[in-house]
């Protein structure tokens, strides 16, 4: 493990009170270069560009996959992860279906916990406040050849991250577009995977919503994941989500969400949600809540969706009624401290470097 620190911190002039999630980065990151068969050595170094030329062939082959995570700070400014083995599994499935190198433990973990004990001042404090963490795995090798690459890079960056959105949104059920297909991708975090989603998510957005409803490509029948989400319906008192594939992600968020709907006694079905079925609930009164979650967003609750030309309003509960915010105050609860983890979720992050 390398660690070279910045000689011009920013975090100084950080306002935790005004800042841009996604463009306001630490001072930090993390490099470990892969070449000639196997990984180098971990680097936490001073954050800022890297050199690459056109012929990079990550950006002419798509070889580039990335993991979604985040720090969390307690009133005693203990600094925590999160559930770091599930994301440390998912980016090995993700690189081997991508025929990338996969990482080692000591790689991801250590180089994880080196970077945010380095960068542990820009984790914030306060409600819905954290450090969102992107480890990526890209190839960087310089050629123009329709193959494996021989060269690749991991990395983490971070950004100070706030509550995602602030209120609920309107989805529109997709009844042509989908996000992935049998035998493909879906299920790692490709790059790719959300290039080719902006486009149908920015027709849905001229229509007037927000984001897609992603159904399977062969039918469009039945329900798979919300824009970059995975997708819970709630009929009555019980709540169903699809079952992970080939096609939808194995969302650490989602899984959190059923253990904790489970341990409170709520029942939740795992398997196929229709599309029909969903209208039908709604139109006698038994549809309650449809929301997604995901590591950026946790939860958002949506207040409508649209099928076919038309818009359905859903209830708008309130915290004691609504089981989606119900279970992500229990969620964040244990995330920053303020719960017993009965799960062994949190991973504390020493204060070593």
């Amino acid at each position: 493990m390398i660690i070279q620190k910045t000689s011009s911190p920013r975090l100084p002039n950080f306002d935790p009170n005004n800042f841009s999630f996604g463009n306001t980065f630490t001072d930090h990151m993390v490099i470990c270069e892969y070449e000639n068969g196997k990984w180098g050595e971990v680097k936490v170094v001073p954050y800022g560009p890297l050199s690459f030329t056109p012929a990079m062939m990550t950006l002419n082959y798509g070889q580039a996959c990335f993991e979604g995570m985040k720090a969390y700070k307690d009133k005693d400014d203990n600094v925590f992860l999160f559930r770091v083995d599930k994301n440390f599994s998912r980016i090995n499935k993700s690189a081997q279906r991508l025929a990338m190198p996969q990482l080692t433990e000591e790689i991801f973990v250590e180089g994880l916990k080196a970077f945010v004990d380095v960068d542990r001042g820009w984790v914030p404090h306060g409600e819905g406040m954290s450090l969102y963490l992107r480890p990526l795995i890209f190839a960087t090798e310089e050629a123009l050849k329709a193959r494996i690459s021989e060269k690749y890079m991991f990395a983490i960056v971070a950004s100070p991250a706030k509550s995602y959105y602030s209120e609920p949104v309107a989805v529109k059920i997709s009844d042509y577009y989908s996000r992935a297909a049998s035998g493909g991708v879906g299920f790692s975090k490709a790059a790719g995977n959300y290039g080719a989603s902006f486009y149908p998510t920015q027709l849905a957005k001229e229509e007037g919503y927000d984001q897609i409803i992603w159904t399977d490509d062969a039918t469009h029948t039945k329900f798979e994941e919300s824009g970059t989400m995975n997708v819970f319906v709630r009929i009555n008192d019980t709540i169903y989500t699809p079952a992970t594939s080939d096609k939808i992600l194995d969302g650490v968020t989602r899984d959190s969400f059923i253990q904790l709907a489970k341990r409170r006694g709520i029942e939740v079905v795992i398997g196929d949600i229709l599309v029909d079925d969903v209208l039908k609930a709604h139109a006698d009164g038994s549809l309650k809540e449809v929301w997604g979650v995901g590591t950026a967003v946790v939860t958002n609750t949506f207040k409508a969706i649209g099928y076919k030309g038309q818009r359905f309003e859903l209830p708008l509960l309130s915290e004691e009624e609504s089981y989606a915010l119900t279970l992500k105050r229990d969620l964040l609860n244990i995330q920053t401290n303020l719960a017993e983890d009965p799960f062994g979720w949190r991973w504390p992050v020493e204060r070593k470097y």
